[in-house]
């Protein structure tokens, strides 16, 4: 029971954070409820991706190698998950009427991402124990809501700029994928033989926990400005109501 407490309880704490961040006009509840179903049913299809791609890898290359981890950190499991995330958002939320600020693409993002990494978590926790629950606390499903800001803030962009929208969408489906794939890369390289000869698991896990920080750190300068954003939207629509 306490280890699906500890399972649980980041990603409820990163939805709490957000629901409250968005103070300005919030979210239906059964829109971010349906959200977060969707980012759980999203495990489905990025496992199945994750299962064929990685036996094609396996027999075309050598499973310890840097380039078998390097293919699958990026390709497999970066872009395959954020691509299987995008989908959810971009076919439900992103549709919604109530979906009128730039600020609600980063609230839809995190709900989903939140969903996906929550079943994920569970997995691992119940299978790791309580040490994999205390890493993937502070460290992986902190790192997939920084993967959804990132993806949020593009979506944001892509709802209230149409002319440049399917550039928006890349830009955010892309530079999540690159950043989840990065993060991902030097915690599998912790796996192989040929790297930790010359690099210690340390001095990898280090440089992913680096490519977490400069993903919180760009995340939060999206949401200050969506943030921003939306506080000029209400101020000026208040403005009207009263004017």
């Amino acid at each position: 029971m306490l280890l699906l407490a500890l399972a649980l309880a980041p990603g409820f704490a990163i939805i709490f954070y957000f629901y409250l961040k968005d103070e300005f006009d919030r979210e239906p509840f059964k829109n971010l409820l349906i959200s977060f179903g969707l980012g759980i049913l999203s495990t489905i299809p990025a496992a199945l991706i994750q299962i064929y791609f990685e036996s094609e890898l396996q027999h075309r290359l050598r499973p310890d190698s840097p380039l078998f981890y390097a293919l699958y950190a990026f390709l497999v499991v970066g872009f395959g998950e954020e691509l299987c995330k995008f989908v959810m958002l971009r076919s439900y939320a992103y549709r919604k009427i109530a979906f009128n600020e730039p600020f609600d693409g980063i609230v839809y993002s995190v709900m989903v991402s939140m969903g996906f990494a929550t079943l994920e978590n569970v997995f691992y926790v119940m299978e790791g124990g309580m040490s994999t629950a205390l890493v993937r606390m502070f460290v992986s499903v902190p790192a997939h809501a920084c993967f959804g800001v990132i993806m949020g803030y593009h979506v944001g962009l892509a709802k209230f700029d149409p002319p440049n929208g399917v550039k928006h969408l890349a830009t955010g489906l892309i530079q999540a994928a690159l950043f989840h794939g990065a993060f991902d890369f030097f915690l599998f390289l912790q796996k192989s033989p040929v790297v930790v000869e010359f690099v210690s698991e340390g001095s990898l896990f280090v440089c992913a926990l680096i490519l977490l920080l400069l993903a919180i750190r760009l995340s939060r300068k999206s949401i200050r400005l969506h943030h921003e954003l939306s506080r000029q939207n209400f101020e000026r629509n208040n403005n009207q109501i009263n004017g």
